[in-house]
């Protein structure tokens, strides 16, 4: 099973529930990318510095090989493991990243979306407060709702199988209802 959705609804800690509940092995695509960005010239490092040379929405769009190199990668490398991948690596404004990220995960049985609310505005406020109170930031980065585009974005529509709407469920709770 693959999560997908934007930061701070929990993909992580639902994905860490689901493979304990089933005995699986669990991999969050963000602890372990930086081996498959390296794999095509890239590095957290790189993306910092693109970062401050041209602003952050122009260094995703100059990333967006790596975030897709690294979504093929993670699950070839991990069949039957339960992964999440971090919020960025199903938004691309170039159509071919996402038509490999779409093929890659097309050879997955569950691709499971997941968001706090059907409703936008709930979700997107939900989303705003945990990444403010878990991480420190509201992903408002040079004028630019990260958040708000990760929500959006219909990459994460188009590789999903399905969306789960968590609705202040307990990640035990939402694990029991996917399994």
């Amino acid at each position: 099973m693959v999560l997908v959705g934007p930061a701070g609804v929990g993909k992580s800690t639902l994905g860490r529930e689901l493979a304990a509940r089933t005995c699986r092995l669990f991999v969050d695509l963000d602890a372990v990318a930086d081996e498959y960005y390296a794999q095509v010239g890239w590095s957290m490092d790189r993306l910092r510095e693109r970062i401050a040379a041209v602003g952050r929405l122009e260094a995703e769009a100059e990333w967006e090989p790596a975030r897709a190199h690294a979504v093929v990668r993670v699950v070839a490398d991990h069949p039957g493991a339960v992964v999440a991948l971090g919020a960025g690596h199903t938004s691309y404004a170039d159509r071919r990243h996402l038509a490999a990220v779409r093929a890659a995960l097309g050879r997955c049985p569950e691709v499971v979306r997941i968001l706090p609310s059907a409703d936008r505005e709930v979700s997107l406020d939900v989303l705003r407060r945990r990444c403010e109170v878990d991480k420190g930031r509201s992903w408002v980065v040079d004028g630019h709702d990260f958040l708000a585009h990760w929500l959006d974005d219909p990459g994460a529509r188009l590789v999903a199988t399905r969306t789960v709407h968590t609705d202040g469920e307990s990640p035990a709770q939402t694990a029991a209802r996917l399994i």
